[in-house]
């Protein structure tokens, strides 16, 4: 079976999975309702594991762990408030927006014969959502992040598109939307470009290639979460991005893939706090 048929079986299975839970469904008592409403921030921790590409624009793929961070909900009084204790409700949100990098090594990877190795990236930075109501269980969400990439990979990239949200029942929620990547030229300099020393190391099989700033990549992204027990989460997510412009056009890709397939499964708990 190939990777991507594994992939897409895991995607698959995952949210199906997710979706088959909600048989036995839980909703939340007028005690809980109180509590959350009282609270001053609602947020939601947790972690999962995922199948990704082992590099950008790699055809091979690797497991690795992620963070799960959503701040639902922060009111500052006489400030300002940020979300709605109630998710059916949307309005503004704002949190931290991560993603890691591995490191990148010919050694491991023989179409890369040639390319100096690369060490892991990390990038940290800010998500913004505003989720309004459409239809009684569908809401859209429009959203964007930013992100500061150091470590090797150094630079700004950011993601930003919109969901098509449902929640059918208040346990259960199904998201799925286009989103679209970019970076700026240092970043895709470093993962996306060739240098001649390189190409000439790669004995014909990369050619010398300079990149520049811009869209990275579009695609469709989808999720599901499933509220099993009072404040605790399973969430599954599934993705597909395809490479474009000078990242599409990059040797990296021709030898690798310009599809890009994501998968993943976790699990999260909210936490309600009363601070002032």
């Amino acid at each position: 079976m190939s990777i991507r048929a594994v992939v897409l079986a895991l995607s698959a299975s995952a949210l199906i999975g997710s979706a088959a839970l909600a048989a036995d469904v839980y909703t939340p008592d007028t005690t809980e309702v109180a509590i959350v409403n009282n609270a001053d921030l609602i947020i939601e921790l947790g972690a999962g594991v995922s199948t990704q590409p082992a590099y950008e624009g790699a055809d091979d793929y690797i497991v690795s762990g992620f963070p799960i961070v959503d701040l639902q909900y922060l009111s500052i009084p006489g400030l300002f408030d940020i979300g709605s204790p109630d998710e059916q409700q949307g309005g503004l949100r704002i949190g931290p927006s991560f993603r890691f990098i591995d490191k990148r090594n010919a050694a491991d990877y023989p179409e890369l014969l040639g390319t100096l190795p690369l060490d892991d990236s990390y990038q940290i930075g800010l998500r913004a959502g505003y989720e309004f109501p459409v239809y009684e269980t569908l809401n859209i969400e429009v959203y964007g992040a930013a992100r500061y990439a150091f470590n090797e990979g150094e630079g700004f990239v950011g993601d930003a598109g919109f969901d098509l949200i449902s929640r059918p029942t208040p346990d259960l929620e199904f998201k799925l939307g286009p989103r679209t990547s970019f970076a700026d030229s240092d970043y895709m300099d470093t993962y996306f470009a060739v240098k001649p020393i390189e190409a000439l190391g790669s004995f014909g099989g990369l050619r010398a290639y300079d990149t520049s700033g811009g869209f990275k990549s579009v695609g469709v992204a989808a999720s599901a979460r499933y509220e099993f027990r009072p404040d605790w989460f399973l969430n599954a997510n599934a993705a597909w991005d395809r490479l474009v412009g000078d990242a599409a056009d990059s040797p990296i890709a021709e030898v690798g893939s310009e599809n890009q397939f994501f998968a993943g499964i976790g699990l999260s708990r909210r936490f309600n706090f009363d601070l002032f």
